[in-house]
């Protein structure tokens, strides 16, 4: 089997990427190591790409949700689609490391190589929006301000502690008018403060957002009507308790097309990574797109 990691070489925790090459060295198996690093996240789609083009059977990706991101994307594009399937494996080096805590992958070096090499495939959902495949989630609003404000200084020092730090700068952002219509059928035309689309349940922090799984063929939506410190804190606490839908703030669906339009340009979010501001986010769902290596 040919192994490829495409590492984020600013990340690091445990024995860092020496250990992780040692790791997959060692194991039986593993006739081939193609090895590309990348300083930044948004570098990982061309190693991706390099990697399926030199022969990779299964991928590696050291880093955090941003670098996952990128790579799913650049695995599910139909370019990269038209050479052969490879199988994804994640280490999860980042802040949140999102996809990883949802399938069960633990921040261990070890532990991760073992799943990847010997673990479960399975086929995953990705979410589409604008063009770009996400693995996690999708956000216009509240959250996609709170991730833009948590940049990559921060999250070093502060970890998942910077979320809640810029979280609380948000709290008394505007509303804006928002029209959702899902599977071209009119949803939702109010003001609002956030829009979320959820390819898996859980989210920044652990927090319960949706019912959703992702392999379900479905892509999840939210959109919430909080304003101010009060409403807001009434919001996530119904969220931590598992109960979204239960807010007065909230409201979900599911759907397989969502076109959302906004009044006034919005920065957006995939997966953690912030985007350029958009009047407009036309997701939809990619059923099975990619394999991950699982429990």
């Amino acid at each position: 089997m040919i192994v490829a990691v495409v590492a984020h070489r600013k990340k690091t925790f445990g024995g860092g990427l020496d250990e992780l090459r040692r790791q997959i060295t060692g194991q039986p198996g593993v006739a081939k190591l193609l090895w590309y690093e990348v300083p930044k996240s948004r570098k990982a789609g061309k190693k991706v790409r390099q990697a399926v083009k030199d022969g990779a059977d299964l991928l590696f990706v050291w880093g955090g949700d941003g670098m996952v991101q990128r790579s799913v994307d650049a695995l599910a594009s139909s370019d990269t689609k038209d050479d052969h399937d490879v199988d994804l494996a994640i280490v999860p080096a980042g802040t949140a490391n999102l996809l990883a805590s949802n399938l069960g992958i633990p921040r261990d070096i070890a532990a991760a190589v073992e799943i990847g090499l010997h673990g479960r495939r399975r086929r995953l959902d990705l979410g589409n929006v604008n063009g770009e495949h996400f693995a996690v989630m999708a956000g216009a609003g509240f959250d996609a301000a709170m991730i833009s404000d948590a940049g990559g200084s921060l999250k070093k020092r502060a970890g998942r502690l910077a979320y809640v730090a810029t979280a609380v700068r948000h709290v008394r952002d505007q509303p804006i008018r928002v029209r959702i219509a899902v599977d071209g059928a009119d949803w939702f035309d109010d003001d609002a403060t956030c829009v979320l689309l959820g390819n898996v349940g859980t989210i920044t922090g652990g927090i319960p957002a949706f019912d959703a799984e992702p392999d379900d063929g479905w892509l999840d939506v939210g959109v919430c009507t909080a304003q101010g410190a009060f409403e807001w804190s009434r919001t996530l606490g119904r969220m931590v308790a598992g109960q979204p839908n239960k807010s007065p703030f909230v409201r979900t669906t599911r759907a397989k097309a969502v076109d959302v339009k906004m009044d006034v340009p919005m920065t957006y979010e995939l997966d953690g990574g912030a985007r350029d501001a958009v009047k407009r986010l036309k997701a939809s769902i990619a059923p099975a797109a990619i394999t991950v290596r699982v429990r």
